[in-house]
């Protein structure tokens, strides 16, 4: 019988390639000079801009405006060089960057442009139907803007958290242990479920609740990554958790 009584031979790797330090990715991002600068924007922009997207619907938006503001956002913070001035001292990047876009909106109301937004700069390739679907199955409508962007911005993290799991299984040859097993990576597994994940993967049910612990610490681990990636001390990473995770659940 095959036993899958360890985790994934790269958790340890993974860790170190991971665990960046608070604020580099956002540092490197508004440090021109850097080499690295372009593609931590990059990843900036992959990572956020649904939540901004979102912000931005809620602000009430149509799509394609909402995509067209998204990008003009993007463009105008790296423009402006707002991300080398960014003090990691000072807070969450969550924070910084809701800030700016309240700012941008409010900056573009003023004007009234009736100009293309977005000068035809694209960081990001937009899924605007796809985008557009998610939102109005996610956006609860008693939502305010900023709580939309909050909770988007949540379920960001938890989403790029899970897809680095998914990478790491598949890289040790675990991407069928991943799939039956990722349902319950933030969610409670019963008798029966265990009993069938177990006789479907030909384990038993110990080593399937073994590898189930696993893969939930580990999940848990790659979040708290990931948050710490925007935050700048640990008391505000747990904080930021414990706010993120309440505004998801709610």
């Amino acid at each position: 019988m095959q036993r899958e009584d360890h985790p994934p031979e790269s958790a340890a790797h993974t860790a170190a390639q991971f665990a960046t330090t608070h604020w580099s990715v956002v540092l490197a991002a508004g440090d021109s000079a850097s080499p690295t600068s372009r593609e931590a924007l990059e990843e900036l922009c992959r990572t956020y801009w649904y939540p901004l997207y979102a912000c931005i619907r809620r602000d009430g938006y149509r799509p394609a405006d909402a995509e067209d503001l998204t990008q003009e956002f993007f463009a105008r913070l790296l423009a402006r060089d707002d991300l080398g001035r960014v003090d990691p001292g000072k807070g969450k990047f969550r924070s910084f960057l809701l800030a700016c876009l309240r700012h941008f909106l409010s900056d573009q109301r003023d004007r009234a442009r009736a100009l293309k937004r977005g000068g035809g700069v694209r960081f990001v390739t937009f899924d605007v139907q796809g985008a557009e679907e998610r939102y109005q199955l996610e956006a609860p409508e008693a939502l305010d803007p900023q709580t939309a962007f909050d909770r988007e911005w949540g379920m960001t993290l938890l989403a790029q958290a899970l897809s680095r799991l998914k990478q790491e299984y598949t890289a040790t040859g675990k991407d069928r242990l991943y799939e039956r097993l990722k349902a319950y990576a933030s969610a409670e597994m019963d008798a029966a479920a265990c009993a069938q994940a177990a006789a479907e993967l030909a384990l038993t049910e110990i080593v399937t609740k073994g590898a189930l612990q696993r893969l939930r610490q580990r999940y848990r681990e790659l979040v708290r990554m990931e948050i710490a990636r925007t935050v700048s001390s640990p008391s505000q990473m747990d904080e930021e958790i414990r706010y993120l995770i309440g505004i998801i659940g709610g």
